[in-house]
């Protein structure tokens, strides 16, 4: 017979706050963190607001919850992509913009949900925004990385361009025809490299 450890939580407690975590993820990206209320997710979701307020004390510890689901979503692709191409940094980069264009060529795409929502928060200590901005410099660092890698001059500056590109198509994607993403993306990469190597 195996222990199971006293802080372990019972399967039915975790199931319940994984119910309550992806119905308000839903809401909260489909509708907007302000304008989702308490009282909807747990409707939703089927589930005595006491058990909402147990697995998170606020809707401010929702919100940060449901960032960093969709952030851990976020990396774990980007892992994967990076996994793939371990000594070219101009194919990571390429694979990359490939499933970034196809994110923001979605029908049902409605922005990258850590930009979204520090648009919602502007007071600089909230939780939400500070799981957005840790988001922000990850990718900066992450570009950072692939700069050094793709020996330019000032790896630090192309990073950023390549951040406010990438930013750029999650906040663009009304102007963007079917399946038109993934080019512009990669031939403003490319130029931004090529300006960089000159």
């Amino acid at each position: 017979m195996t222990k199971t450890s006293a802080n372990a939580p019972a399967p039915v407690t975790k199931e319940v706050r994984d119910r309550i975590l992806e119905t308000a993820s839903e809401l909260f990206y489909r509708r907007g963190v302000r304008a989702v209320g308490v009282d909807l997710v747990v409707e939703k979701s089927g589930v005595a607001k006491t058990s909402l307020y147990r697995h998170f004390g606020t809707k401010d510890d929702l919100v940060a919850a449901f960032l960093k689901r969709e952030d851990l979503d976020f990396w774990s692709t980007w892992d994967r992509v990076t996994e793939q191409h371990p000594d070219d940094a101009e194919a990571e980069l390429d694979a990359h913009f490939e499933w970034i264009g196809e994110r923001v060529g979605r029908g049902n795409y409605r922005g990258c949900p850590q930009i979204n929502t520090a648009a919602e928060f502007p007071e600089v200590d909230h939780p939400a925004r500070k799981v957005a901005e840790a988001h922000m410099r990850e990718m900066r660092r992450r570009l950072k990385t692939i700069a050094e890698a793709l020996a330019v001059a000032a790896p630090d500056r192309l990073a950023g361009q390549l951040a406010v590109l990438i930013n750029g198509a999650f906040v663009s994607m009304q102007l963007f025809e079917p399946g038109e993403a993934t080019g512009l993306l990669r031939d403003a990469s490319h130029a931004l490299i090529a300006a960089s190597r000159s």
